[in-house]
Parts: structure tokens; sequence; C-alpha cells
């Protein structure tokens, strides 16, 4: 507890703190303003039943928004698609490469084409949610009482503006607040439909008496280990030595003291889950622009959560995005190159290329058990849903992205405790990384 009373001790820190907490309250507040000309009840109806396909995985990513019709319902996932393809693009083509190494302008100028192919993306899916609502008119007639092309062009701006706003807000958390803003969304959207799970999950277990009370308690000892795990594996390092040589500068000394680089097993965090997870959402986008030929069906059998090829496919994808976002974040010819100017060598290595080939060569390793285990713990819950009939909602996906984006914010937080001389969570120790 000392630690969060420390909290409230620095005021910049406070601050952050509560303009995160009201920007998350206000997109809470807008997944339930619903799209004009949508009969929220019906469409409720339509959705009952949808938790473990893919539109109700797109619909927990979006906190519910979406089997409400919300001026919210394509949520964050036209930027994170957009993010996923310039970052691909950065490494295959010179003109983005160029850009990332123009430092502050060229990250800038990224982040315009990133927004503007948000606005692409969301006007392409927005118009097929639009398409997807008014053919659920056929499962339950009165979701859209009036459709026609007022109402999708009405629908597809109302989303779009939905998307720039929410995209908005998680630029203003990360800039002004504390964590990052599209994570963080992300969390608030699946901790939102917490509730619900449980309330499902209840009359389950009590009322429809389809899950025995032995199997839930199974899984609920089954999800804190995964959450331990999830947790040892987040804070587990490889470290290499580094030395720096003794440097006489007129009358002072400087170097001459030995330190390490520590290389995490999961350095990308959770942003190979979230990317994979969007990757697959892409064919259920396109499925929603023929509601009624059969292909939604088609798309939710083949891509259903619990179905082998959903699985094969999502722990591929999780493991090159791993690959793929490490290789992006961290760069070891910059952190060679950067202990080669201030007299610092690793011990049996020369500096320069050297030094960078065997920091390559190790984070490669180190990264492999990493994204393993990322897409063991992601898969496994599917499997025991699969066999135990318990909501989607509880799957390994949402769990390891509430985990990861909470240990994130609260390494954040430590920080700047330990900035000003306070003690950090622990009463032994700190969170490893900030020691």
């Amino acid at each position: 507890m000392r630690g969060f009373e420390n909290i409230l001790k620095i005021p910049e820190l406070r601050k952050k703190i509560v303009y995160t907490l009201l920007l998350l309250a206000v997109y809470r507040v807008g997944g339930f303003i619903p799209v004009p000309g949508i009969d929220v009840n019906a469409l409720e109806e339509a959705f009952r039943g949808m938790s473990g396909n893919m539109m109700g995985i797109y619909n927990l990513f979006v906190g519910g928004a979406l089997s409400r019709a919300s001026i919210f319902a394509l949520g964050i996932m036209p930027y994170i698609s957009a993010s996923i393809i310039i970052q691909l693009l950065t490494s295959v083509m010179p003109y983005f490469e160029k850009l990332k190494k123009e430092g502050e302008a060229g990250r800038q100028k990224m982040t315009e084409i990133t927004r503007y192919s948000t606005v692409g993306l969301g006007l392409i899916q927005g118009l097929g949610i639009s398409q997807y609502i008014v053919g659920l008119n056929a499962q339950a007639p009165g979701v859209v009482p009036h459709p026609g092309f007022a109402f999708t062009i009405q629908t597809v701006l109302t989303l779009i503006t939905g998307t720039i706003f929410v995209m908005w807000l998680g630029e203003r958390i990360t800039e002004r607040g504390i964590g990052n803003g599209i994570s963080l969304i992300i969390f608030a959207g699946i901790v939102g439909r917490i509730p619900d799970g449980l309330a499902g999950l209840y009359r389950d277990v009590f009322v429809l008496q389809q899950t025995s009370l032995v199997t839930v308690i199974f899984l609920a000892v089954f999800m804190f280990a995964v959450v331990a795990f999830v947790v040892l594996m987040t804070e587990a390092q490889r470290k290499i030595p580094v030395t720096y040589a003794r440097q006489v500068r007129g009358r002072k000394v400087y170097g001459g003291q030995s330190t390490h680089i520590p290389l995490r097993l999961n350095t990308a965090g959770v942003i190979p889950i979230i990317f994979a997870q969007s990757f697959l959402m892409f064919p259920a986008s396109i499925a929603m622009f023929f509601p009624n030929s059969g292909i939604v069906e088609t798309v939710n059998r083949v891509f259903s959560p619990t179905s082998a090829l959903y699985m094969i496919v999502y722990a591929a994808l999780i493991i090159l995005f791993t690959y793929v976002y490490t290789a992006i974040v961290f760069n070891p010819q910059d952190l060679a190159d950067n202990m080669k100017k201030y007299g610092g060598f690793i011990p049996g290595r020369k500096p320069g290329k050297s030094t960078s080939s065997y920091i390559e060569r190790v984070l490669i390793r180190v990264t492999l058990p990493g994204s393993l285990f990322l897409a063991l713990i992601a898969i496994l819950p599917m499997l025991m849903a699969r066999t135990a009939n318990i909501d989607f909602a509880f799957g390994g996906t949402s769990l390891l992205i509430v985990v990861g984006v909470a240990l994130e914010t609260l390494r954040q937080i430590e920080t700047h405790l330990l900035m000003r001389h306070y003690d950090g969570f622990l009463s032994k120790g700190r969170i490893r990384g900030r020691r």
C-alpha cells in the first residue's frame, strides 16, 4: 500500500493518472452511445451466442461496442491494422526505412501516414459493419428499421469519426497520461467485459447448469497459474555483461566499471498478441460485406477460435510478430555503436560489428522461448474452453493483454516514483528492469 500512497504525493504523477482515467472513462461512455437508426435491443439479441466466433472476438476487443452498434464500434482496430502495415513496410521499402532514420521529423511523418491510413481502413471496415448490421435483419427483424443508402452513409461517417476520436484519445494518453494509450484502450475494453462474462458464467453454472462448479474452480486455478507464468516470463531477462574502459581526463577518472545489457525474453510485450488478433480479424471484416451469402458463416466456422486451423495460424502469427516487432524496437547495431563511443565492450568480443552480431545472435535465441511462451498461453485456454464450454472472454488472449498492459503501466508508474526517491510497489525490491 505504501507504493500507492506515494503516488498521491507526486502532483505530476497524480495528474497523469487522473488524466488517463478520465480519457478511459470517456471511451467507455462512448461505447454505449448507439449509431442512429438502429434498434439496440434487437441487435443485442442477434449477437447472443457469438462469443465463440470471430465477430465475438472483435466485439471483445472493442469492449462490446459492436453488439451495441455504438459510435466506437470500430474501436482502435483500424489504427492497429494501419500501424502493422506501416511497420512492415519500414523493413521492405526504402522510403519508410529512410523516414525511420530521420529521427523525430521522420517519426512525425510516419505518424501522419498512419493516421491517413487509419481513415482509409476505417472507411472500408465501417462500410462492412454497416452492411453486416443491415444483414442481421434476417436473423432478428427490426435491427435496422429503415435500411438504405442514407443509413449506410450516416453509419460509415459516424464510425470513422468515432475511430478518429478513439485514436486521438490513445495518443493523448500516451503523450500526457501514463502508459501506452492504444494498449490501455484495448485493456479497458476487455476489462469492461468482465462483469458480463462473470454474469454469464454464473448463469451457466447455477441457473442453466451447463457447466459444473468443479470445472470452473479448476479453470480459475489454471488462470491464476497463467497470470503467474505471464508475469514471470515478462520480467525474465538475459543479462549480457559490459565493461567500460577506464579513461583519465584531467584530474577526473571515467569508466572502469562493469554493468550489463538486460535482454528481456519478451521484448515486444503484448504487441504481437494484438497484431496477430488484428490480422486474423481481416477475413471477418471482408465477410461483413456479404452478410446473407453464407460467407460470414463460413468464416466463423473456418476461423472459429476453437478450430485447429485458427490455433495454428494464430500461434504462427504470434511468433512471427514477436520477431518482427523486436527487430523494429531493438537495434543491436545502434547499441554496439553507442557502447564503442563511450568505451564500452563485451568481454571476449571486439567493439563494433562483432559486438553487434553477438547481441543479435543472443537476442534471436532469447526471443524464441518468449515467442513460444506467448503462443502457448494464447492457445492453451482455447483448448480448455473447447472442452469445458466456457465463454471465450476468459481466454488466453484477453488474459495476456490485461496482464501485459498492467505490468507495463506499473513499470512507468514505478519509474516516476524512483525518480522522486520514493519506494516502488514492492516492499523488498522493485519491478525487475527498474533496479
